[in-house]
Order: C-alpha cells, then sequence, then structure tokens
C-alpha cells in the first residue's frame, strides 16, 4: 500500500509540477533556474560521496537504545546509513541552496549519519552551524563522519529535545536555514516548524524532509503551506522548501526535479 500510494503522489506530481518556465515570480524563477537546475558536478560532491561509500559498507555494529521503551537493539551502522540517508541528488540541491542563500546561522534537526551536515558545511563554511542529534549512538556515527572529513567546526548536539534543541534555539537570535529530519512523523514535524517560527524572517529558508513519505506527512506539509506566516512554498517532491518573504505574492509552486 506504502509503494502504491507514494508511486501515486510522484507520478500526479510529476503530471502538474512546472520546470522553470511558466514561473511567473522572479525569485522562485531564479532559485529554480540558478540553483535547482544547476546539474554541474562539483568537486565536492565526488569528496563527500566517498564517504556516504563507506558508510553504506561499514560492517560495524551499535547499540541502539529506544528512547521511549529505553530498549536496547543492536544494528550495524551500514543499516543505519541506508535508513537514514538520502538519494545523493537531494544532498547536492542543499548545497546548492545553502551557497545560493548564504545563511548566517543554520540549524539541522536530526543530523545522522553526517553526510547532509558536510554538505550544508561546504556550501557556507563561514555560517554558525548546528546540527542536533537526538541519539548519543547516532550522534557518534555523525562525529565519526565529521573527524573522517577532517572538519571540527560544525557545532554537533546532542540530548533530549528539552535540554538541548530547545536551549540551542533560545540562545540563537534568528535562523536562516533549517533543513528538519523529522522521522517522517507529522506531529513532529508540525511542533518542529511552530518552533522555528519565532526565530524566521524574511530570507528564512526552511526545508522539510520526506513530505509524500506517508499520509500523515503529506498533511502536515499542507498545514504547514497554509500557515499564516508562509508566503512561498516550493514542492519538489522529496523535499518541501518554505519562505516568509515579505511583499512576496502568497503562492504554492510544484517543480520538476
Amino acid at each position: 500500500m506504502f509503494n502504491l500510494r507514494f508511486t501515486k503522489d510522484y507520478l500526479l506530481h510529476t503530471l502538474n509540477a512546472k520546470n522553470r518556465h511558466g514561473l511567473h515570480s522572479p525569485f522562485v524563477y531564479r532559485l529554480v533556474d540558478t540553483v535547482v537546475y544547476d546539474l554541474e558536478v562539483k568537486k565536492v560532491y565526488q569528496e563527500i560521496e566517498k564517504l556516504r561509500h563507506g558508510l553504506l559498507n561499514d560492517t560495524r555494529s551499535i547499540t541502539l537504545t529506544d528512547l521511549l521503551t529505553g530498549e536496547y537493539s543492536s544494528k550495524k551502522i551500514s543499516l543505519v546509513a541506508t535508513e537514514t540517508l538520502r538519494i545523493s541528488k537531494i544532498d547536492q540541491l542543499l548545497y546548492r541552496l545553502a551557497a545560493y542563500l548564504k545563511p548566517v546561522n543554520m540549524l539541522e534537526i536530526n543530523a545522522c549519519p553526517g553526510i547532509t551536515s558536510l554538505y550544508l558545511h561546504y556550501a557556507a563554511p563561514k555560517a554558525n552551524f548546528y546540527a542536533w542529534e537526538e541519539h548519543a549512538e547516532t550522534f557518534d556515527i555523525a562525529q565519526d563522519t565529521f573527524k573522517k572529513a577532517a572538519v571540527a567546526d560544525i557545532n554537533l548536539v546532542t540530548g533530549s529535545y528539552e535540554k538541548t534543541l530547545l536551549r540551542l534555539l533560545n540562545a540563537l537570535d534568528k535562523l536562516d536555514l533549517v533543513l528538519i529530519n523529522c522521522g517522517h512523523e507529522k506531529q513532529i514535524a508540525l511542533k518542529y516548524f511552530e518552533l522555528c517560527l519565532p526565530k524566521s524572517h524574511e530570507k528564512t529558508m526552511l526545508v522539510f524532509d520526506g513530505i509524500y513519505q506517508n499520509k500523515g506527512m503529506t498533511e502536515a506539509w499542507n498545514k504547514i503551506k497554509a500557515h499564516p506566516k508562509v508566503t512561498v512554498t516550493v514542492d519538489l517532491f522529496w523535499v518541501g522548501l518554505v519562505f516568509f518573504r515579505k511583499g512576496q505574492a502568497r503562492e504554492d509552486f510544484k517543480i520538476k526535479f
């Protein structure tokens, strides 16, 4: 059922989505033309993809703790990577978005296994980049990924939502780019959206992962689009982009990608 629904959503998106032509918003046209459809292979892609390959073939096992039940389970790092990594073209899109927007404060919510973090860091190396990972065991995977890349200036934080993420957000005056990985849970996606709203401004971009992953995520995406503070959304099927641009005509775009 999941595959049928997901396939149906993808086909409907493909039928209804536009490319750069026919876009009447200058801002969205530039974004699509300059960023989304920039298909040039960059050297940094190859460097990070070597680390992705290493994670997907890492046979070491880690012990994971279920935060709700307290139960322990063992899982290979390769399986954790398989379950959490995006396809490379999405990570590379995120790299281009960050390079284009030049954020000052950047946040990734749930950063394991660290590949997307590296793409964002290399795109905006001068940004204050905070990567939060709730689980201590998967935090270690991201930390190891950064170590292999010889990257030391990503502020990687672990701990509970209440004790670490809220404290981190309270310490920031604004957010310019936020990547929200919510485990494909509707209520969690909406919670993170509401959490980021007070720190958002007219140049902020929120990125939601997996907006068609299940029915609940699509419902969350539709609710986010309808929020009165949101002016522009760009639906790329795999991810959704949210903007708060003042003076911008309110519009939702579906783009082929």
